[in-house]
């Protein structure tokens, strides 16, 4: 299965607070917010909703094509990414911008609050599907991951017109496009990524009820947190997974990013929505159990054992024949 997987290339900046932000808010003044954290630590880590899902879909032994607009100090980074089975050579190197930086503070109940500079990520609105598939082949699948909102629009807009099928995830950008640009992406996915939070976001600025964004994709998968996730068809099918007991909780940034890389690849696999959910769930736990999102590691017998402990030796043995 070929899968090009679109979006943005970064480098985190993780920091931590020893407290909590809540406790700095004041009911009844929110509208004018004036605060500064004193933070613990700094780490600077590779991260990128783009890379990272690639990145774990390479760890479990795929070979997805990285679509993104990264900077001229992306050589390293590049290096990194083909050591870990991820195809490189299709990226956008600007020639005058650098990489984009993610800065984000983490409190005691994992509570973030973000920002992010896009730099060379602006010019992924340059990238053209037709090109990249003249060399690579026709893409089966087409992961449509938080970049600059033109380009995310463009994907699909191609997906749709040559039959491509493309799975959206809009994620840290549904706060900056529209309803209208929301539509345009989401319309006619076979696969559709959001958390509980960017689902009611959807239905606001969207207008369309709950049953009518899950009519216009084919599948819909909603992660809950330590709920673990939920997917859904129009056809009335639903799937709960649970999340497998994490060993810390460390950092939770790139959880959302791993849980569908491990997803993906299940589908390559062939594997059913509720094997593909515990693939995501599990790379999801290593993450959170590590400080940035590209550092995890396991063997594939490593792997396997824990899934067994969390779904059972039958779902072990059903995943454990693609980790050899």
């Amino acid at each position: 299965m070929k899968i090009g997987v679109a979006g943005s290339v970064g480098l985190d900046h993780l920091m931590t607070y020893s407290g909590k932000f809540t406790d700095s808010l004041v009911a009844g003044s929110l509208e004018k917010v004036s605060l500064s954290f004193l933070v613990d630590s700094l780490d600077v880590r590779r991260g990128g909703c783009a890379a990272n899902i690639a990145f774990g879909m390479g760890v479990l032994g795929l070979n997805p094509i990285l679509i993104a607009a990264v900077g001229k100090d992306w050589p390293d980074y590049e290096a990194w990414l083909s050591r870990h089975g991820v195809i490189t050579s299709h990226a956008h190197v600007s020639e005058t911008l650098y990489t984009a930086h993610f800065m984000v503070t983490t409190d005691d109940d994992l509570n973030q609050i973000a920002s992010f500079f896009p730099g060379a990520m602006s010019e992924a609105r340059n990238i053209e599907l037709g090109p990249i598939m003249e060399k690579t082949g026709r893409l089966d699948l087409l992961v449509i991951s938080p970049d600059d909102p033109e380009a995310m629009l463009r994907h699909s807009e191609t997906c749709r017109q040559q039959g491509i099928a493309f799975a959206a995830d809009p994620s840290q950008q549904m706060a900056r496009m529209s309803g209208d640009e929301i539509k345009l992406l989401i319309d006619g996915a076979a696969y559709l990524f959001m958390n509980e939070y960017e689902l009611a976001l959807a239905m606001q600025k969207t207008g369309w009820s709950d049953a009518e964004i899950l009519g216009r994709v084919s599948v819909r998968v909603i992660t809950l947190g330590s709920q673990g996730a939920k997917v859904e068809s129009a056809q009335g099918d639903v799937v709960h997974v649970s999340v497998p007991k994490e060993l810390s909780k460390t950092d939770p940034t790139g959880v959302g990013d791993s849980f569908r890389s491990g997803f993906i690849a299940g589908l390559a696999w062939g594997l059913s929505h509720e094997r593909c959910a515990q693939i995501g769930a599990l790379i999801a736990t290593y993450v959170i159990e590590t400080k940035g999102t590209q550092e995890y590691r396991f063997t594939s017998a490593q792997f396997v054992t824990r899934f067994a402990e969390a779904y059972g030796p039958e779902a072990a043995a059903e995943i454990s024949i693609h980790l050899q």
